[in-house]
């Protein structure tokens, strides 16, 4: 079962190869600017999303091993993908906000807990990870993300 998704225009459009299920929060400092709060984002590994208006989709490399999108039209934010070679190259992770229906998506991961801004909190139980877990998980060569 596909699932789309699209930029505030429609001139960005994603095609998911499944419905994703599950939805996780970045408390970054990054993501916050970047998105004007917490991003919650669908993991998608390279692949399993078919991208059209490519031409529409601006580009800002945010780290030495991943980059930020967002519509050249709208300004919505689209996707973090990582870009270092390794195992997780193209793996993406796409904004819920973005989904056409997020209908049936659970929130079970927060990252970056540790530069949470102590305002808000979600219910319910999720796995947390710290900055450094994250950087131990997807960086490449050290654990550092540099």
């Amino acid at each position: 079962m596909t699932c789309s998704a699209s930029c505030l225009c429609g001139a960005v459009t994603i095609t998911f190869a499944e419905a994703p299920k599950e939805t996780g929060a970045c408390h970054c400092s990054m993501c916050r600017k970047w998105t004007g709060g917490i991003y919650l984002a669908i993991p998608c590994a390279a692949g399993q999303a078919t991208i059209t208006g490519e031409d529409n989709i601006g580009t800002y490399p945010s780290s030495d091993w991943a980059e930020r999108t967002f519509c050249k039209t709208c300004g919505s934010s689209l996707f973090y993908r990582l870009t270092a070679p390794g195992p997780h190259e193209g793996d993406m992770f796409i904004g819920m906000g973005l989904l056409d229906d997020p209908n049936g998506v659970k929130l079970t991961e927060e990252v970056f807990v540790d530069e949470k801004p102590d305002g808000y909190a979600f219910a319910g139980d999720t796995k947390k990870m710290t900055g450094a877990e994250v950087f131990a998980q997807f960086a490449p060569g050290d654990a550092t993300g540099a």
